[in-house]
């Protein structure tokens, strides 16, 4: 057997089901393999750094660890943006790049240091390092068996995470011995729960002593694969419950004690709830400073914060970054949520100030994201009322992707999320033409179910050339382009601290928008567009019953602004449009 054989036999074994490549001289003795390997299925994409985000997505929503595969020089570094997709976000995903032949390989060793060797010959493990958890260049083929199995454990276990595998094209056609393949022996303990039962007690008792607690739902939920034990976790209590943008799908809006997402861009009533609790139980998520704002001192200031993170790096830096962390558990969450249920197998009680409750309920009805003068808009779509009206469109099943700016932030402010839906992005590393590429990685880990695609005009055409994979395979993904001519988060913030200097964000200064109608027809999929709030409904209706793909583009007043907004030095809880001060000081003063 060839070594490129053997490794694709080892993917199918593991249940990979499809590879997201891009040819190239240095992978195509591996990809002429592909056609032989029977349940295992190569989709050729148009540029590799949609492959890395296919991948990424494939692996956020499929049961298994997703690949990827690109050649050597440009083909291998387009992969790193996708690569730190992954690396940021704790996505377990695997990339194999092609390497010029091993007798064309540069000694980076010696003292005499030429740059290159080999045609397009790339030191890709040095560059990727630091953003995999494990990188290697196979210089022997008999390392191919241990190299892949410490791999796929590595990418899989502790904190997940992205891994690459740089194989020369010599040793891809080499024949190898399975008999004396290398073997990866896991060391004693190394997969050994941790055991958090004092942890969980402790935990209990901050509970029943506090009068006004609140949960913090991040990432780490879906990270740790713990949707379940989440909500059996949550059902033993009655309190308020927050997330971040990356922990938004683990909450359906409809929960009782659901308040919303927290943050820069997080709605009033999350940002007023954690500023005025007296415990704060952090549930996977790692406090960045889009969630806490500008002063991480001042965040949660009233409360004791148990912050709960498989990763202890980041509990440690927590404390060096002034965060009054009092009780720190390094542990998986699915671990804890079944350890705490063994302990504790029903509900428990709980001492509640009484207003608690009932203040947070006020200021979800008072301060709404999503306000009734919205809907009265005449003159172009209001992102709000759009978004607001498309949760409501949506079945209960559907994923939802987006990509970064002003358009993501309009939809997590408003869509009202169902349970059993998906909704994400690539939150740590947040990049732009990200939700195209990944809606196809999503798609085809779904069995070509239909994916709800969010972009912006500007992030839609990092990526647009992938329109021609979605023809291609015939996928139903819903294409949903924010279009405010421009770069309407940018816009804002150039409007705040610059002076109004709209340099690169706008159309006055350059940034314009081809004829988007005219692109999508020659791609061959449906073209639609709403101007106005009183088309949404009917277009939603049709292109939801469609059973093809379709492209919808959302016509936006490129002045709309992002409400409410954190500016930079305020407190978490004083969101623009400022409130007047004497309302303002009411509100923070009305539980003591």
């Amino acid at each position: 057997m060839l070594l490129a054989e053997y490794l694709l036999e080892y993917l199918k074994k593991k249940k990979i089901r499809h590879i997201f490549l891009l040819t190239g001289g240095a992978v195509a003795f591996l990809i002429d393999k592909i056609s032989k390997i029977k349940k295992l299925k190569g989709i050729p994409v148009i540029h590799e750094q949609s492959a890395a985000m296919m991948a990424d997505a494939y692996s956020r929503v499929g049961p298994n660890i997703s690949a990827a595969i690109a050649t050597t020089g440009p083909g291998a570094t387009n992969l790193i943006t996708g690569i730190a997709c992954s690396w940021f976000d704790s996505i377990p995903s695997l990339f194999i790049t092609g390497q010029v032949r091993r007798d064309e390989l540069t000694d980076f060793q010696n003292k005499v240091h030429v740059r290159q060797t080999g045609f397009q010959e790339t030191d890709i493990v040095s560059i990727a390092r630091p953003i995999t958890k494990f990188a290697y260049q196979l210089r022997n083929a008999n390392e191919i068996k241990f190299v892949m199995d410490k791999a796929i454990f590595v990418a899989q276990n502790g904190r997940p995470g992205p891994v690459l595998i740089d194989i020369p094209m010599d040793l891809q056609k080499t024949k190898i011995n399975n008999k004396k393949l290398k073997k990866f022996l896991l060391k004693k303990n190394s997969s050994k729960k941790k055991n958090n039962y004092k942890d969980i007690n402790r935990l209990k008792i901050l509970l029943e002593k506090s009068k006004k607690p609140a949960f913090l739902i991040g990432g780490g939920v879906r990270i740790s694969r713990a949707f379940k034990e989440l909500n059996f976790f949550l059902n033993k209590f009655k309190i308020p419950i927050i997330t971040t943008w990356s922990g938004f799908d683990s909450i359906a809006y409809n929960n009782a004690f659901y308040v919303g997402t927290i943050g820069v861009y997080g709605s009033r009533a999350a940002n007023l709830t954690v500023q005025n609790c007296d415990l704060l139980i952090c549930l996977g998520s790692r406090l960045d400073t889009r969630v806490v704002g500008s002063n991480s001192k001042d965040f949660a200031r009233n409360a004791k914060i148990v912050l709960i993170d498989i990763d202890n790096a980041e509990l440690t830096s927590k404390s060096e970054k002034g965060f009054r962390i009092q009780h720190k558990i390094n542990s998986d969450l699915k671990t804890f949520f079944l350890q705490f249920h063994k302990i504790y197998p029903r509900k428990i009680k709980l001492n509640l100030n009484r207003f608690w409750i009932e203040s947070i309920s006020r200021w979800k009805r008072n301060y709404p994201n999503v306000k009734k003068e919205y809907y009265l808009q005449k003159k172009y779509v209001n992102p709000y009322v759009f978004f607001s009206s498309l949760s409501n469109h949506l079945k209960s099943k559907d994923t939802i992707i987006a990509s970064t700016g002003a358009h993501i932030t309009w939809a997590i402010q408003s869509f009202k999320i169902k349970g059993g839906q998906r909704f994400f992005s690539a939150q740590g590393h947040s990049p732009m033409g990200y939700a195209l590429p990944a809606s196809i990685g999503a798609s085809f880990a779904l069995n070509k179910r239909r994916v709800i695609c969010i972009d912006g005009d500007g992030s839609f055409q990092l990526n647009i050339q992938e329109l021609q994979t979605i023809k291609e395979h015939k996928l139903p993904i819903k294409i949903f382009l924010i279009n405010n001519c421009g770069y309407g988060i940018i816009r804002q913030f150039q409007e705040l601290y610059l002076g109004s200097r709209f340099i690169g964000s706008s159309a006055e200064k350059g940034v314009t928008n081809p004829d988007f109608k005219k692109i999508i027809r020659g791609y061959g999929i449906n073209y639609n567009q709403i101007k106005k709030n009183l088309e949404i409904n009917s277009v939603l209706k049709n292109v939801l019953k469609s059973k093809k793909s379709e492209f919808i583009e959302i016509f936006v007043d490129p002045t709309q602004k992002i409400f409410p907004k954190l500016e930079y030095g305020r407190k978490l809880e004083d969101l623009s449009p400022v409130l007047p001060r004497e309302e303002f000081f009411k509100l923070n003063d009305s539980l003591k």
